[in-house]
């Protein structure tokens, strides 16, 4: 996939003005960043910038100020974490995108091999609506852009879409790895290609399922979600988390899948409480004679078994979103076993393993496997979006020709 695109490597950047779109978007407590992971991902791309002695510009997003100044939402308070990481000295350019002249001077003033970074995108209302006008200011802060943000690749916003289209632009170090993965997951992958997802609602990936049946050889279906399949095929699940007014859309991705030759693996056993709380009370039943009064909260060591003979048989796991209630003790297990397996296969290299999205990310962490599998994503609704199978504006204004 990156073939298709400009790297760091197709262009010249010394003594150049950069344009980095970044996603500063970071947590932070009383002016202090509580998550740098976005930050840490960008600074190979900054290193290899100031090697070539460019003038780098950061831009982001910050917040939802919509469209108008708000002190709360200031990309300044991020600047100090950005230096800390980095090691290396950061301007702050205060201007509200209203003052592209000011701006223009203070990088033209800065020498080369400078961190600059520009107040929040989305000061300006022109940004989500991705304005011409305001992507014509922007551009002539800069020689070239750079996008290292998949995390916002998802937005057409003047930002992350526009300026790609008003300069030479190139993927940046941590957005070329991130298309590499995606092409090693579902793009290009080594089959057989097992998909995992979970979570709570079909509802939020009605468009994710129906893409992955055409595109895997077996989707396992865990969480609140799999209770729908189950109620679709007419068992009873008492309690449970379920959306029953989507039981006909279960059944069209079951017949879609069928057609397709995609396997769909759903639990064959659960774990049942009466409480949804951490060590409720709770009893193994199978799916088939589930207790009318209790809810699914975790698959049962079945389930696991079957997931896991799955993955055996794979070369490529896709995985977004846990098999149970993940955040409380035991019902976290089904979704730690079913992670370890990936990661012990991914380590003795027999499985190329990539997930993605905010809960998924938290569970991998909680199974202690992050860093074990071949590629976490820490893009959410940019994450989804691919494996709907759509387009990224900000991913396809990269695009070479």
């Amino acid at each position: 996939m990156t073939s298709a695109f400009k790297t760091l490597k197709d262009i010249d950047f010394r003594g150049k003005r950069v344009l980095l779109r970044a996603d500063l978007n970071v947590p932070v407590a009383d002016g202090k960043v509580t998550d740098a992971t976005r930050i840490e991902r960008i600074v190979p791309t900054i290193r290899e910038l100031l090697k070539q002695d460019a003038k780098v510009v950061l831009l982001s997003h910050f917040g939802r100020p919509k469209g108008r100044v708000d002190p709360e939402f200031s990309l300044e308070q991020v600047v100090p974490a950005i230096a800390d990481i980095t090691g290396h000295p950061v301007g702050f350019i205060a201007t509200d995108w209203t003052d592209v002249a000011n701006a223009k001077r203070a990088i033209e003033g800065a020498p080369e091999g400078s961190i600059l970074v520009l107040e929040n995108t989305r000061f300006h209302p022109g940004e989500e609506k991705n304005d011409p006008e305001l992507v014509e200011r922007m551009a002539e802060l800069g020689d070239v852009y750079v996008n290292d943000a998949f995390s916002a690749a998802h937005r057409a916003h003047a930002s992350t879409e526009g300026l790609a289209h008003a300069l030479p632009a190139a993927a940046g170090l941590a957005m070329q790895a991130e298309l590499e993965a995606l092409e090693a997951g579902l793009g290009a992958p080594k089959k057989p290609v097992v998909a995992v997802v979970g979570g709570a609602k079909v509802s939020s990936k009605i468009d994710l399922l129906e893409n992955l049946v055409t595109k895997v050889d077996a989707l396992v279906i865990g969480g609140g979600m799999a209770n729908t399949f189950i109620h679709a095929l007419g068992y009873g699940i008492g309690k449970s988390l379920a959306e029953k007014d989507l039981a006909e859309t279960a059944q069209r991705i079951l017949d879609k899948a069928d057609k397709a030759s995609c396997a769909v693996i759903l639990p064959i056993d659960a774990q049942v409480a009466w409480h949804f709380e951490a060590n409720a009370p709770h009893r193994l039943y199978g799916v088939d004679a589930l207790d009318p009064e209790g809810m699914v909260l975790d698959i049962g060591p079945g389930s696991v078994e079957r997931i896991k003979g799955a993955i055996d048989e794979a070369q490529t796991v896709v995985w977004n979103g846990p098999m149970g209630a993940f955040e409380m003790a035991p019902f976290d297990k089904g979704t730690v076993e079913v992670a370890k397996h990936v990661a012990e296969r991914t380590k003795a290299g027999k499985l190329i393993s990539v997930a993605g999205g905010g809960d998924t990310v938290a569970a991998l962490a909680h199974a202690g496997v992050k860093d074990a599998f071949t590629y976490v994503s820490t893009a959410g609704g940019a994450f989804l979006e691919w494996m709907e199978g759509k387009p990224l504006p900000g991913v396809e204004a990269l695009r070479a020709g």
